[in-house]
């Protein structure tokens, strides 16, 4: 296999009801891409065809079978240009005559694979089965490649199942909507995954449809490396695949330092009963009633001095308290500092002080130490309120440094408060994916996460010439892309990161309170953009008084719309 090579993602708006027209003017873009070098070249989903079909009956006429007269059409291309396509476009079945939204990768040698899309938006069920293929990764000459379509990369069990198949780049072809793009899930599965993703969207309106565009080619470290905007056309630019075989985020092993053996709720669903009547079922632990509250995080540089940080702690406390907050959450080892850690014992005079603290200013706190028990130490985070310690969480994903120090933890922490259910997790936890799914699958309604992350977690968008409907934001933005902001999202939580502040060390903060809903606008979250303080946010746990719940954060609509059956292979 090669380990650099041209890639290339073409944006392109199709008409319904004129397929032929479609192919051909793909077929054009396509060349033209392959003129300029690229060996693999991504068009968008339903490209052939266009998207926003009633019904079988009216997209009949324009399905055919994998292999079939378009694949061939491509093929002849790929054969000329020696290179690699994948095409987006309804498949039947004709065995069973089920139809599909496929994406399916052509080279030189024909048709190497499909990909039925197996997330399936609103519009799929009008026409379109569930895909059946799973989720597989091809070796080519050119690298081990993966297809994704749309709806899927909401997910994080789909890009992990290909990342941890081994591809070095995944193809997600879409029809993506109702916010900037290049769509910051986009950026987070590259991320996560240390893949490289091309990604081939459409632009337009169909039937009162507005689609994103945003075409782009990502790289391991979420850096967007091509782009278009609007319009047709055509974004090429070299890749080099040892990147992404190096399988590193933010600088950590991650595939090698995931715990799977902590993820065995990831092949089930508690969100396919109703979530009122699940987790109450035999009395055990129903959800708490929960409520609005505000939430707070404070992000400063803590230091080797514990009494020291926790007079900042107050000070920070106090501040908070003034804007509203009721629970403030500080970052990764605020009370011990980060270097050379002097653990302290969770009966110690440290977490006392912090009850007091608590106790004082009449708040709930959570934050970071070192701890100690019985010889062993830990990097863990403690909540506490004026009634004392709520609970503890040892961190389960060490970093490298961790692991100089620290023995990981082997459970996680999910308590029932005034503020709802609330799960925690510890900085480098957050780089996996798979903790945050673990959390809001035990019905978490709030994420705290302490922590001490390097690197970057956030980026800036500057605007798209794209229309959306009122009140998308269309304009620039210096937090289009942030990291804690997915994770909230993708597991209907609200999520409260509180991350150290000290610039030449490396520690960036951008803490925020971020919202249950990525397509929420305007958004309900709080950033810290520079600088040391806290920034106060509204969440809402809280659920009338029905048999089904009214708040996302408690039906969890992303995470019910799961597909499980498929998600074997991560727990292995």
């Amino acid at each position: 296999m090669t380990a650099t090579l041209k890639v290339a993602t073409v944006q392109f708006e199709p008409t319904m009801f004129e397929k032929e027209r479609n192919i051909a003017r793909l077929e054009a873009l396509v060349g033209e891409a392959a003129g300029a070098g690229a060996k693999l070249i991504v068009t968008p989903e339903m490209g052939t065809t266009g998207y926003c079909w009633f019904d079988r009956t009216e997209v009949a006429p324009f399905v055919e079978p994998i292999p079939g007269p378009t694949t061939e059409r491509f093929a002849k291309i790929a054969r000329a240009q020696d290179c690699y396509i994948v095409v987006g476009m309804p498949e039947v079945d004709a065995t069973t005559n089920l139809y599909y939204n496929s994406a399916v990768l052509i080279g030189p040698e024909g048709v190497v694979g499909t990909h039925r899309k197996t997330h399936p938006y609103i519009a799929e069920p009008k026409w379109s089965a569930p895909g059946n293929s799973g989720h597989a990764v091809f070796d080519t000459p050119i690298g081990r490649i993966a297809l994704l379509v749309c709806m899927d990369i909401h997910f994080i069990e789909t890009a992990r199942l290909v990342g941890l198949a081994g591809a070095d780049i995944i193809c997600h072809i879409s029809n993506w909507l109702a916010e900037r793009a290049p769509a910051p899930y986009w950026i987070t599965r590259a991320m996560e995954n240390s893949c490289y993703l091309i990604e081939s969207n459409r632009w337009g309106l169909e039937r009162t449809v507005q689609f994103s565009g945003g075409s782009c080619v990502i790289g391991p470290d979420g850096t967007i490396e091509a782009v278009i905007d609007t319009g047709d056309g055509v974004a090429c630019v070299d890749i080099d695949l040892e990147r992404a075989r190096a399988r590193r985020m933010l600088g950590e092993a991650v595939f090698e330092q995931r715990r799977p053996e902590l993820y065995m709720e990831l092949p089930s669903n508690t969100f396919t009963w109703n979530p009122l009547d699940f987790f109450s079922l035999y009395g055990h632990r129903p959800l708490p009633k929960g409520r609005r509250s505000q939430v707070a995080v404070a992000q400063f540089a803590p230091s080797g001095d514990a009494n020291a940080n926790l007079d900042r702690i107050e000070e920070l406390a106090k501040e908070a308290r003034a804007a509203g907050a009721e629970l403030v959450v500080f970052p990764e080892r605020a009370i011990t500092g980060l270097d050379a850690p002097a653990a302290v014992p969770l009966s110690g005079e440290a977490v006392a002080r912090l009850i007091a603290i608590a106790t004082r200013h009449g708040l709930h706190l959570a934050a970071g130490l070192a701890e100690e028990e019985g010889g062993t130490l830990y990097n863990s985070a403690v909540l506490v309120g004026p009634q004392g310690v709520i609970g503890r969480y040892r961190k389960t994903h060490l970093d490298a440094s961790d692991h100089n120090w620290a023995t990981p933890g082997n459970e996680w922490g999910v308590f029932d408060t005034k503020f709802g259910r609330i799960g925690l997790l510890i900085g480098h936890d957050a780089a996996f994916p798979e903790a945050g799914r673990v959390l809001a699958l035990r019905g978490c309604d709030l994420v705290l996460c302490p922590a001490a992350l390097r690197g970057n977690l956030t980026s800036a968008h500057a605007g798209t010439a794209i229309s959306q409907n009122y009140p998308i934001p269309t304009g620039a933005d210096p937090h289009h892309w942030h990291l804690m902001r997915a994770r909230a999202g993708e597991n209907n939580v609200h999520l409260a990161f509180a991350n150290v502040l000290d610039e030449a060390a490396g520690y960036g903060g951008k803490s925020g309170v971020f919202g249950p809903d990525t397509f929420e606008f305007p958004r309900r979250e709080a950033i810290l953009s520079a600088g040391e303080g806290v920034a106060v946010a509204e969440i809402d746990t809280s659920n009338l008084d029905t048999p089904y719940p009214t708040n996302v954060v408690r039906r969890k609509d992303l995470v019910t719309m799961r597909q499980p059956h498929h998600y074997l292979p991560l727990i292995g």
